[in-house]
């Protein structure tokens, strides 16, 4: 079975904030954006649903007002989903053509490739299984998510420029897999496309 990445390139502080902020014309938008979409994962969910599983309608509505939340787990998965259509409506998608589809370990690849240009900053393989940001209650289940702030990025790009300066000084560049190299690329496009917007960071899903 494989799994997909979905990441999205946003203010991470204004995203948070939309978490409770009680905007029912947000909520008005983002139900028409995603009604129909809404409905397809309601009929595959329908049998959590019956079992007490909240709507997606009654999870987006939840996120936008900071709640009231189910309380059990295994019914949380459905306010990460309505996370990330709310990322989804106001960042911007970023190509993951690298991450979607992929199979078994490869984010923790990923992280070994990240690793050997000198970034320990940032994680691929924490999208798979992060907290949701505060209040939202966290779930074991998939969407996975995590968000790399505008200080963890700065910092992995600067370890980034250490470790290749480094590197040059004593001759012996790392050189990963060509396709872990390009996965490793793309991580740090993401990275260089939050620098350019001040206040700009990059949250990921993992489904």
């Amino acid at each position: 079975m494989s799994s997909s990445l979905s990441v999205y390139l946003l203010d991470v502080a204004r995203t948070r904030a939309l978490i409770g902020s009680g905007d029912d014309q947000l909520l008005e938008v983002m139900r028409a954006e995603f009604g129909d979409d809404m409905a397809r994962d309601d009929d595959y969910h329908r049998s959590s649903i019956e079992t007490g599983a909240p709507t997606s309608d009654e999870a987006l509505r939840a996120v936008i007002h900071g709640g009231p939340f189910d309380d059990d787990q295994n019914h949380a998965f459905q306010y990460g989903y309505a996370y990330k259509r709310l990322c989804s409506l106001t960042g911007r998608f970023l190509p993951n053509d690298c991450f979607t589809p992929h199979r078994g370990d490869w984010l923790s690849v990923v992280d070994q490739g990240l690793a050997a240009v000198g970034i320990t900053a940032v994680s691929v393989d924490a999208f798979s299984d992060g907290p949701l940001p505060a209040p939202l209650p966290y779930t074991g289940y998939t969407p996975g998510c995590d968000e790399w702030t505008p200080d963890r990025i700065a910092q992995a790009l600067r370890q980034f420029g250490d470790a290749r300066r480094a590197a040059e000084e004593s001759g012996q560049t790392p050189q990963p897999e060509p396709h872990v190299k390009e996965a490793v690329e793309q991580c740090l496009d993401w990275m260089r496309y939050a620098v350019a917007r001040p206040g700009h960071g990059v949250i990921g899903f993992r489904s």
